[in-house]
């Protein structure tokens, strides 16, 4: 199996995974009375939406592993310096947003839970070498 498809199939596994546990904090979250409501719009985020956007946004990860790998000659370690980068910035939408703490605070702590599943996946997956 060539690395590229080695590591995109970890991405994919990872991203289930990743979605899973963002979810299933956020529904957490929501049984111990958080609002997800965000001042803008009036309206509060489905499961569906942490489900959809964490997918997305991991696969976006994906293609960053994919792409370092084949041109970088230090793919995991660039691979985990743009990841907590991206990550980091991330973290700015859900003060900025105008939600209350509580909501801020989980928006952030989803954030990592999700980081916390993708960035080593990938990053070990980019390490490894395939066995032949």
């Amino acid at each position: 199996m060539s690395g590229t498809i080695r590591i995109a199939g970890i991405g994919v596994l990872a991203t289930v995974a990743a979605v899973v546990a963002t979810t299933a904090a956020a529904a957490l979250a929501l049984a111990a009375g958080v609002s997800f409501e965000i001042p803008d719009g009036g309206e509060a985020i489905p499961l569906a939406g942490f489900a959809t956007v964490t997918g997305f946004f991991s696969m976006v990860g994906v293609v960053i592993a994919v792409a370092l790998r084949r041109w970088s000659a230090r793919p995991a370690e660039r691979f985990v310096w743009s990841a907590v980068a991206l990550t980091a910035i991330s973290l700015v939408p859900p003060v900025i947003a105008g939600a209350g703490t509580a909501t801020a605070v989980t928006l952030i702590g989803l954030h990592l839970v999700a980081a916390a599943v993708m960035i080593p996946s990938l990053a070990l997956s980019l390490r490894s070498r395939p066995l032949r």
